[in-house]
């Protein structure tokens, strides 16, 4: 099953049982989607190990993840309507507002195939990938305001539109507001407040006051998740000092909640960063410019090996492409070497699909890395060639 190809939706919802979910309680599904890391924006494994998360990047286990949670708070509410068709009357319901970001894929006209282009569209909310690799990991840890969405929405569909913007909203200014209660702010804390502003979808042109923000946080499930933002901004080196703590009691007070949920939450974050930090880039002590360094390897790396079959037929065609990419694992291509490269490799990338991602917007600065992972990950194919040359 693999989610960046078409069908996948309809793959896995055959292979999910339904048992699975009948036998687990809503609060157990939060705190295992939080294990997996989706609550946290870094998706680590597949939630409940549904499926085996074999050969998955990290943007396909969260697609899987969005979906089963999704399909887990459908099958609690017991609706009557067809699964697939309800979520994607609930995308166009909170779109109306901003009709251009789903307005090209309405015209699809199988519901599975549509709803594979929402999800990967709500996922790459910027085409721009340099954009992307820095705002990634708010972006998707803000997914979960689309399922509390949904939640709602199967209850009832009135001002749907309204609530998820409200709710952002009221996410805005809590976090906010734990973070300007920090006497000494970090760069981790600078870097998340920009990463935050730039991945909210619906700017509201007058925050709510705190007040009116934790009144808006009535459900269950929006109090836990208003807990683990607020950890998530509060958290610090493993930290989260006494003004936060402070700042978590007042939170516990306004929502009216345990003391043990707020203790499980801190616990929760300490436990998942320390066990995860190396795994989730934008944790670990590197600045942004290393994140994306790191982030954009993966990226590359995989489509590198999933499409090796068919970047050694089109290479091989081109002689002097294999014949720079060979001498490149021996010493540094010089700038007229480089273009001629470049321009070989983006020619080729026209004829694999997979390999678009080049073309769009700041692609070009991932060509050097693409001509660093080749020789690595085909090492036989380049190495035959090697000897072609010096023959």
């Amino acid at each position: 099953m693999n989610p960046s190809a078409h069908g996948w939706i309809k793959k896995l919802l055959n292979q999910v049982s339904e048992t699975v979910y009948s036998q687990t309680e809503t609060e157990a599904f939060y705190n295992r989607l939080k294990q997996a890391g989706f609550i946290y924006g870094s998706n680590i494994k597949v939630v409940l190990d549904i499926i085996k998360p074999f050969d998955l990047t990290e943007e396909e286990r969260c697609k899987i993840n969005l979906l089963l949670t999704y399909y887990f708070i459908y099958l609690k509410h017991k609706s009557d309507e067809d699964f697939i068709d309800s979520l994607i009357r609930y995308y166009k319901a909170i779109s109306n507002q901003k009709r251009s970001f789903f307005e090209e894929l309405f015209g699809d006209k199988t519901p599975d195939s549509l709803l594979e282009k929402m999800i990967h569209k709500r996922i790459h909310i910027d085409d721009n990938f340099i954009t992307k690799n820095f705002n990634y990991f708010l972006i998707n840890a803000l997914l979960f305001v689309d399922v509390l969405g949904y939640q709602r929405f199967l209850r009832d569909e009135k001002d749907i539109k309204n609530y998820v913007n409200n709710l952002e909203s009221a996410l805005e200014t809590i976090v906010f507001s734990v973070i300007d209660n920090k006497s000494v702010k970090t760069e981790y804390d600078d870097n998340l407040i920009k990463l935050f502003e730039g991945s909210i979808r619906h700017k509201n042109s007058e925050l709510p006051t705190y007040q009116n923000a934790v009144s808006f946080i009535s459900e269950p499930l929006e109090k836990l998740y208003v807990v683990d933002l607020v950890c998530m901004a509060s958290w610090t080196d493993k930290t989260i000092d006494t003004e936060e703590r402070e700042f978590l009691l007042r939170l516990k007070n306004d929502l009216i909640l345990d003391s043990e949920i707020i203790a499980q939450s801190v616990n929760d974050i300490n436990l998942f960063y320390d066990e995860h930090k190396e795994d989730v880039a934008f944790l670990s002590s590197k600045n942004l410019a290393q994140s994306f360094y790191d982030n954009s390897s993966k990226v590359v790396s995989k489509l590198i090996t999933r499409n090796s079959k068919r970047l050694i037929k089109e290479l091989s065609e081109s002689k002097e492409a294999m014949t720079l990419l060979a001498q490149s694992t021996q010493r540094t291509l010089t700038d007229e070497e480089q273009k001629k490269i470049q321009s070989q490799l983006l020619d080729i990338f026209k004829s694999i699909p997979s390999l678009a991602i080049f073309m769009l917007p700041g692609g070009m600065l991932l060509l050097p890395l693409f001509v660093k992972f080749i020789p690595k990950l085909l090492p036989s194919a380049f190495d035959e060639n090697r000897i072609d040359d010096k023959e």
